[in-house]
This record gives structure tokens, sequence and C-alpha cells, in this order.
């Protein structure tokens, strides 16, 4: 039976219905499946303490969101445990097919454990322990050849222990204990085991079987039990063994000896020394003072949450204070032995201990053992710009003007005083932070790349936030001083609006296109609209000045853009007009010789719908 053109399209219009129905709208088409399998997680869980409020779409991709460990820009650790999460875990979650570890014990997570994770290849460790999950264990978890640890005591599974899981000799640990299991006891083939607590098949009279605590020891013993005189021949066995065993012995004290002489000469060439906390060693670098972890820990309460003063992709931020009374923020990053957080470790300390500016965040010393990595700095009363523009009282004019002149001082002194340059990468307002007398701050580090003499560009994974990437990085990879431009041209613009750079445009109903929409009132001279509503005096001429020198940091193309000793002169009030006219005469060429102009194709990129594209595709070459 046929189907006509009109009942096809009258079809798709009920399927599109009903799909949106179901899940609310359709999905930004090119939103990772890990985004995607996260936002579905997070949609079916019940977060009452918001630990996962940073799970949204306004990141580049989800490594720097809470809850979440990354490696090589895919997710690897899933763990939010005791944050007292109920709902369910969907099946989605099998898409996160790089994740290794799996953490979510002590919530009041229910429903069934979805077969899905048997897909998860990857994974080492399982932990849904003190949890509401019921129904059956899945066989599907036996597909996982790599999985080490299982734990899923403390629930109320039912049924049978699948013969497939019973047999997963690589574990080391299987706990399934304190649940309503029933069936047979299989054999366990995982080293160390634990099914006490299931009444069906673990009565006090069976319960000696149901754990196993250690791996069963070999017997090496050479007489027969039933013998109470050893033989001739016994005694060779032993001799001979006696001596095989001190000759291995004398080969594996050599071998180690030998792997302690490399391991000393590999670390004299590192910058640090030392992990031992117990060693009292002092390194030279800088003027920098090398903490000891317990100082550290009785500083913030140890690390406590009431100390906790921010977030961020590679770490958490706690107030504390020295013995000395110095108040300071301790930077704990959330995996001391992670190859990303030893990255962003090294480079925060070898940058900031070479750049010494009053408008770039100094370092007052370092902590670094074999687990944790951590740094010290002064403490910033004010916080970030972000957060100070979002609370009252509004800071006045004269107060933004002064963060800006100061920021791009900073920024200055990494660009043109530093030998190599130092690009930074990832400047906001966020970033920007505030002392005592709301004096900018440049920091946050983590992101900064050197730039020597003859390197125009550095090419790496792109890395940032949305709003804030020039769309030369954000397309190639490449950034260079005048990506940091760029960010600084998006900072001025929130200074003056008091909004996030992907609010742009949205109170006048114009979502996305953020910089053709700024561009058009500063053209009609309806610059009221791009103000700060909760600023009530201000100079009309000085805030045009600034939306300028904006407009001027966040031209399409790089080489456009002005230096940064430019834009302070230009703060300043030196050859703003030389400068805006100039780029005036240029742009009707520029424009002409395409359809749309560099500012339309680059408001479709920072739509926040649409910037949205696959890790893949934003990890250029590293």
């Amino acid at each position: 039976m046929g189907l006509t053109k009109d009942g096809f399209v009258l079809s798709c219009v009920v399927l599109v219905c009903l799909w949106t129905c179901a899940f609310g709208s359709l999905p930004p088409k090119d939103v990772s499946v890990e985004v995607l399998a996260l936002t579905d997680i997070k949609a079916s869980l019940v977060d009452p303490h918001g630990v996962f409020k940073t799970w949204d779409y306004t990141a580049v991709d989800p490594c720097d969101w809470n809850m979440i460990t990354c490696a090589d820009g895919v997710v690897t650790v899933l763990e939010a445990p005791s944050h007292n999460l109920s709902g369910t875990l969907p099946p989605t979650i099998g898409n996160l097919t790089n994740l290794q570890l799996l953490s979510l014990q002590n919530n009041n997570i229910s429903g069934n454990i979805p077969s899905e994770l048997g897909k998860l290849s990857k994974l080492e460790n399982i932990d849904l322990s003190n949890n509401r999950f019921e129904g059956r264990i899945p066989g599907t978890l036996s597909h996982l050849k790599s999985l080490q640890y299982l734990r899923l005591n403390n629930n109320t599974l039912s049924g049978a222990i699948p013969s497939s899981v019973a047999n997963m000799s690589q574990l080391n640990f299987l706990d399934l204990s304190f649940n309503n299991l029933g069936g047979p006891l299989p054999e366990l083939l995982a080293k160390t085991y634990d099914i006490v607590g299931n009444p069906l098949i673990c009565s006090v009279e069976t319960e000696k079987d149901c754990s196993r605590t250690r791996p069963m020891p070999m017997s090496l013993s050479l007489n027969n039990s039933q013998n109470s005189k050893p033989s001739s021949r016994s005694k060779s066995r032993e001799i001979a063994l006696a001596i095989g065993l001190t000759l291995a012995c004398i080969c594996l004290l050599s071998l180690a000896f030998g792997f302690f002489l490399w391991w000393r000469k590999k670390q004299n060439q590192q910058i640090f020394f030392d992990v031992n906390e117990q060693h009292r060693e002092e390194i030279c670098l800088g003027n920098l003072k090398r903490f000891h972890f317990k100082e550290l820990q009785v500083a913030t309460n140890n690390f406590s949450s009431r100390n906790l003063v921010g977030k961020g992709g590679f770490g958490y931020v706690y107030k504390g204070y020295l013995q000395d009374g110095t108040i300071v923020a301790v930077k704990r990053l959330k995996d001391g032995n992670a190859i990303r957080g030893e990255t962003q470790f090294q480079t925060e300390v070898e940058l900031i201990s070479l750049a010494v500016h009053r408008n770039l965040l100094r370092l007052y010393g370092f902590c670094v053992t074999a687990t944790e990595r951590l740094l010290v700095y002064p403490y910033m009363s004010n916080g970030s710009v972000a957060t100070r523009l979002k609370v009252k009282p509004a800071l006045d004019w004269g107060t933004r003007k002064r963060i800006a002149l100061g920021a791009a001082r900073g920024l200055l002194y990494l660009h043109e005083q530093c030998d190599p340059k130092i690009i930074h990468r990832d400047v906001k307002a966020a970033n920007i932070l505030l002392d005592d007398d709301c004096e900018a701050i440049v920091g946050d580090f983590g992101l900064a790349k050197l730039l020597y003499n003859r390197e125009s560009h550095v090419t790496t994974a792109v890395r940032g936030t949305v709003g804030h990437i020039a769309p030369e990085y954000l397309s190639t990879g490449q950034s260079s001083e005048k990506t940091d431009v760029f960010g600084f041209g998006i900072l001025l613009l929130e200074l003056i609006s008091g909004l996030r750079a992907l609010e742009f445009g949205k109170t006048a109903n114009q979502k996305g296109a953020m910089l053709d929409w700024v561009r058009k009132i500063h053209q009609e001279k309806k610059l009221e609209l791009l103000v700060d509503k909760d600023l009530k005096n201000y100079d009309r001429i000085e805030v045009e000045e600034m939306v300028r020198v904006a407009l001027l940091c966040i031209q399409h193309h790089p080489s456009q853009r002005p230096k940064m000793s430019e834009v302070v002169r230009m703060l300043e009030g030196d050859g703003l007009a030389e400068k805006w006219e100039a780029s005036q005469r240029a742009e009707p060429s520029r424009s002409g010789a395409n359809e749309f102009s560099p500012w339309e194709r680059y408001s479709d990129l920072t739509d926040d719908s649409s910037l949205l594209v696959p890790a893949m595709e934003l990890s250029g070459p590293r």
C-alpha cells in the first residue's frame, strides 16, 4: 500500500512531535556522545546538593565538569560518592566508552544496574556499593576483561549470581555482601571475595564459604604430611630449593639497587628533586617556598568544604591560614598522579615563578608528594571579576576602567617583556582576580604556553571557554599573543555589560551573533543597550572608547588585532582615534569580498547552541 507525499510529511511531523514530547527537545546536532551520555545521567539522577551544576553545554568539552576526570580529551573517571544522589542510572552510561573508573557509592540510587555497563571494555573499577539497586546482577559485566574491582555490596540485589560473573578470574576483589541474592552458591574465581549477608545462600553454617580475604597461598611443602621423617631425597630438594632461593634473592636485590640508582639519577634531572614528604630539603626555584602537606592540611582545616572558595577544570581552591597568620589560597589538583594534572602543575610553577609583575598572580610556594600536587597563592579577598560583576553593590565605572588597564598591563608583560613570551590562552573575567584594592591580577596559568622569539604561534589541542575562544584557535588549534588579545576584547565587553560572553544580545532577543550585535548597537549609537543596567553613573564617551578598543581586539583576523602594548596606550587615551579610523577604512574592502562578514561567520561559531562540536574536532595537533 503506497504512502502519499502529504501522508509521508504528516508522518514525519508526528514522529518529531513524539520524539520532542519524550525527550524535551532535540539536542544540538554536534554535541559529542560523551556530553549526551553525561547529560542523560544528570537528568536521571536527583542531585540535592547541586554537584552536577557545572554539567551544561557551555563548555567546549566535559573535561572541566565537576566529578569528571579526563585523559587525552576523553572521560576516564566518573566519581560522585556520598552526595545523597537518588534516581536511576540510565542505559546511556554505556556510551562513555573510555571510562576506567565508576564510583557512585554511598548514595540512594535505585533501579536496575544497567546491562550496558558491559560495553565499557576499559573499566577497571566499579563501586556502586551502599545504594538501593535492585534486580539481578547483569551477566554482561563478565565482558569487562579489564575489571579488577567490583563492589555491589549493601544494595537489594536479588536472583542468582551469574555464572559468568563468578568465573571472572581476573578480579582482585568482588564484594556482593548484604544483598538478597539466592540460588546455589557458585564457585567464585575472584582472588578476594565477600558474599556474606545474603541469607538465601549464606546461612550461618555455610558462611565460612562465603568470603575469602586473601588469595589462596601456594603450598611450598616438599614433604608428605603423613611422613614423620623426611627422606634423603626430600633433604636434597630442600637444599636445592634453599640455594635457588638465595640466588634469586641476590639477583632481586641487585636489580632493586640498580633501579634505585637509575631513579635517583632521573630525579636529579627534573625540576622536582624529591617527592618524599619526610625529606626536609628545600628546592631552589626562584623565591618559592616548599610547603609540607601537613602544613596545608592544618591551614585549610583538612581541606574542609567550608574553606572551598573555587573550583575549576584542574582542581579546587581553598582558603587557608598559615601559622604566621598569612591568608592564602591553596589550589589542590584533582588527581596528582594524572598526566594532565602533572603537566598543569609544572606549567604553573615554572611560568609563574618566571613571571613577576604587580598585575600577575604571584606564587608563594608549592607542595608535591607521591600523590598530591598543590599550589599556594596570596588570597584575593575580592574574588574574580566574573564573580564581582554579579554581586551588589555593582562595581563603579572608575573601578572597571582600572581593572581593564591592570589586566592589559599584566598581559603586556607576558607578551612583550618576558623572554620567552608567555601566551595565557584563557583570558576571561573568571581568571582576572581582584586584590583588597580591586586591582586586577591576571591568574590561572594552567593553559599557558611559552612562545620563543622565532615562533609566531603554537599549535595545541583546543582548550578554553565558549565565547572567549578566538576563531583561528578554534578552527586550527593555533594560538598566539593575538589569541589573548581576542579574549581581552571579550573581557572588556564583560566589564561594560556585566554579562557573560554568551549572554551578549540575549537581552535584546538577539540570540547568537553576539559580536554582530555589539557592533550594530555601536554603529547605531545605542550603547545604553550594552551598558550594565546596575551601572548608574558613567561617562558615555569613555564607554564608547572602551567599546571601540574591544571591537579592535575581537576582529576576525589575528593580524588586524592590535598588540597589547597598543591596547594599553589606547586605554590610556593615546592612539585610539587613528587606529579606529584605519580599521574602518579597511573594513569595507574586507567585507565586500565575502558573502558573509567575518563577524557573522564567527557569530555562528559562538552561538551557545552551535559551538558544541565533538572533542575530536576541537582537538588539533598537540
